[in-house]
């Protein structure tokens, strides 16, 4: 990882610097490969008040910057506050990506029954066909329901309801009725 410590308009004496190093160590905890952490200290003075500002930036792989900038009038309350805000947004980052599962079509059950077997019979691309939709009329939802008691190979219709809201209704695995 790249360290960068910068001081504006304030000089870095070797304490502050060992106390920035210290809190760039901490950031290393949460196993996130960090390319670099830059440190940029500034003083400020506004109306007579002597005040300082620490920004954080660190630059994670996958294009993720984290940017924290912080205001107090004691600089190594400061490098605390901003310290803190970082390793609170890259803890958030980290459980993103542990809690991003990926599920595999065993795990589904039997919903996903249908597409594992096309999969095994070597039918992972399905064939997607246009269709000319002023061939079809707009239904209603009686008729939908006729047309779903009816065929057993159609699964869902689409119709427009009374309001003009298109809707979708589907018959379930226990012979019901779904609508969407």
């Amino acid at each position: 990882m790249n360290r960068s410590i910068v001081g504006r308009h304030f000089e870095l004496t070797e304490p502050i610097k060992e106390y920035i190093n210290g809190a760039i160590d901490g950031l290393e905890k949460y196993n996130l490969e960090i390319i670099s952490a830059t440190v940029i200290i500034s003083g400020d003075v506004k109306n007579g008040k002597k005040g300082f500002s620490v920004e954080f930036i660190v630059n994670l792989k996958g294009k993720h910057t984290v940017v924290i900038t912080q205001k107090d009038k004691d600089v190594y309350a400061a490098i605390d506050l901003a310290a803190e805000r970082v390793k609170k947004n890259l803890r958030r980052h980290s459980d993103k990506i542990k809690n991003h599962k990926h599920i595999s079509l065993k795990e589904l059950g039997s919903e996903a029954e249908a597409v594992s077997e096309q999969i095994s019979n070597g039918e992972a691309d399905p064939e997607i066909v246009p269709m000319d939709l002023e061939l079809h009329k707009p239904m209603d939802f009686d008729e939908v329901i006729e047309l779903l008691k009816s065929q057993t190979s159609q699964q869902f219709h689409v119709f427009n309801d009374h309001e003009g809201v298109m809707r979708v209704i589907y018959k379930r695995a226990d012979g019901k009725f779904g609508l969407y």
